[in-house]
Parts: C-alpha cells; sequence; structure tokens
C-alpha cells in the first residue's frame, strides 16, 4: 500500500476548482492500493486533513503525524491548478526531496505556465498560433501598445493563469483600458491575442504503460462571448461534446498534434491542449499541465468516452510516475 498525497489548494483564483479536483481523486482512488491524504498548500500554511482535524506538515521534509507516527508520502498527486502546483515551483520542491508526483517537471511546467514563451516555442515547431502581444507592468503605455500590433475584437488575459480567470474579450478599443486592467489584477503579465473565429476543440493526452494515448477529441460550444471562468464552472452556460462531433480525419490531426507536443514538451501526466479549428488549420491556444479533475471538468469527460473509469485514470497516473 502506498501512500499518496493528494495536493490542493494553491495562491491562485483556481483554488477552488483544484479542491474540487483534489476530492474527485480523493473519492475515486483505489484503496486496495493506496492510502490518501489531503494535503492543503498555501502561503498561509500547509496542513494534511485528517477527519475533523487539520496536522501541520513538516515543509522540511514533507511529513506529518497520524497518530504518533511519521507519514512521508510516496508519491504526491498534484491537483493545483495555478501556482505554486503548476508553474514549477512545487516540482523542484519535491525533486529536492525525491518524491515523485503526477505532473510535468520543473522545465515543462515554467514553459507551458507562461503562455506567451509557450506560444513562441510551439510556433518553432510549425504549430500555428494567434498573434500576440505579451505585456509586463512596467511596460510604458500598454494600451497603445496593444493598438500597434492586434486588431479587434481581441482577447485579454493574465499571462500565466488558468481557468480564463481575469480574461476578457475586447470587442472596441474603449473596452481595452479595463480589460488590462482586470488581467494585470491577476498577473504581473498579460497576453493580448487575435480573436480567431472557429471552432474549441481541445485533446487530452497521457502517458500509460510507457505508451501516449490520446482521449476522444472534445469541441466546447459556449453559450456566453467565450468561454470564460463561469461558462467552465456554472452548469448550462456551455456543452462539452464528447467526442466532438467533426469528420474522423480532423479528429485524427487533433490527437497527432496533441500526441506530438505531449512528446516534445516533455510533458507528464494528464495533459490537455486547446486550439481554435479555423479554415482547415488549428491554431494553438495554450496547454494545461494540471487540468481540471473535478465532475465538471472536461478531462475526466474524455476519459469516460475512452472507456476509462475515475479510479482507473488516478490509477495509471500514479504507477506512470512512479
Amino acid at each position: 500500500m502506498l501512500n499518496v498525497a493528494i495536493v490542493c489548494g494553491g495562491d491562485s483564483g483556481e483554488q477552488e476548482v483544484s479542491v474540487k479536483s483534489a476530492g474527485q481523486v480523493f473519492h475515486h482512488l483505489d484503496r486496495s492500493k493506496f492510502i490518501p491524504f489531503l494535503v492543503w498548500i498555501s502561503r498561509h500554511g500547509w496542513v494534511c486533513r485528517m477527519d475533523e482535524k487539520e496536522v501541520p506538515v513538516d515543509k522540511d521534509h514533507f511529513t506529518f503525524e497520524q497518530e504518533g507516527k511519521t507519514i512521508r508520502p510516496d508519491v504526491v498527486f498534484n491537483a493545483i491548478h495555478g501556482t505554486p502546483g503548476e508553474d514549477g515551483k512545487l516540482q523542484g520542491y519535491l525533486d529536492m526531496l525525491g518524491i515523485p508526483y503526477t505532473s510535468s517537471g520543473v522545465t515543462t511546467s515554467a514553459l507551458t505556465f507562461n503562455k506567451s514563451f509557450c506560444k513562441k516555442v510551439v510556433a518553432s515547431m510549425g504549430i500555428r498560433t494567434a498573434n500576440s502581444v505579451h505585456l509586463y507592468r512596467r511596460t510604458h503605455d500598454p494600451v497603445y501598445a496593444v493598438w500597434e500590433e492586434i486588431a479587434f475584437p481581441c482577447f485579454v488575459k493574465p499571462n500565466n493563469g488558468g481557468s480564463s480567470v481575469g480574461m476578457s474579450k475586447v470587442n472596441r478599443a474603449e473596452e481595452l483600458d479595463a480589460a488590462l486592467q482586470k488581467a494585470f489584477h491577476e498577473d504581473d503579465e498579460v497576453l493580448v491575442e487575435d480573436f480567431i473565429q472557429g471552432r474549441e476543440l481541445t485533446c487530452g493526452v497521457i502517458r500509460s504503460e510507457g505508451k501516449v494515448i490520446a482521449f476522444p477529441v472534445t469541441e466546447i460550444i459556449s453559450k456566453t462571448d467565450f468561454f470564460d471562468y463561469e461558462a467552465k464552472y456554472k452548469e448550462g452556460l456551455a456543452e462539452e461534446v464528447v467526442p466532438a462531433n467533426i469528420p474522423e480525419d480532423i479528429s485524427g490531426k487533433c490527437r497527432e498534434i496533441s500526441m506530438d507536443l505531449y512528446e516534445k514538451l516533455n510533458c507528464r501526466g494528464v495533459v490537455r491542449f486547446d486550439y481554435i479549428y479555423s479554415n482547415y488549420e488549428f491554431n494553438f491556444l495554450e496547454v494545461n499541465t494540471v487540468p481540471g479533475l473535478s465532475e465538471q471538468s472536461i478531462v475526466p469527460k474524455m476519459a469516460r468516452a475512452h472507456g476509462w473509469t475515475m479510479k482507473e485514470l488516478f490509477t495509471r497516473m500514479i504507477e506512470e510516475c512512479l
């Protein structure tokens, strides 16, 4: 029996989603193979939640006490969306302690969490991406910098983050300043991208038993102006079609691109790649190296469509990282 620390929380606007993901993992983890421990990590403290009490975590060794015994997890199931679980910080800590974990490593996590840098690397591999401007808090006159390069409508989003927190669709120039302020409230860096009209497709990829596997491609049909945080997590505001109602050659191409990126970016665990399909071309949006695993999240729906139960998905993730 292996001790599995399911880490959740974090220090971003995705904390609530992280807790839901961790709860799903805790519920479905195979008790015949694993002993789960729910560990909450944030800047306010690290605790292991056992029944109705919270036990402090010794950050020097990543251990905690249970009934007089010191528990050191054999493996960490990473369910932290955003920092520090998706940007490489937690991975570096666990690497130094020699504890395996279910997500991508330090370099891959740091690169893919930075949307602008990741887009440049993906573009160098021959994959189309939207025209964009990368802004910093120190950028002089960011509104003018956007006007010089980007047409309207466009998207304004925090450069480091997920779940569309702080993201806006800007249709007119007079909306731009407020959108930038909203994004800068979440991050010190902001990415502004051209709007591409097309179908939003996403593909989950995992390595299991040494083989890279692509889940069925999913189409996201938002009933709001775009697939924002509310549409992602509020029931009825978006439809996720699994598998997507697209020709097999298009689906096959999406899976092929996603598996290729998974290998070239050196991803580990389960990862989700997002695209806009327009004019017979895939336009890369971003990669989620710690995608949501809650009941409402897309990856669990993909896994079920692939024929896996949640217990099987989580077991495969843990066994692969070991």
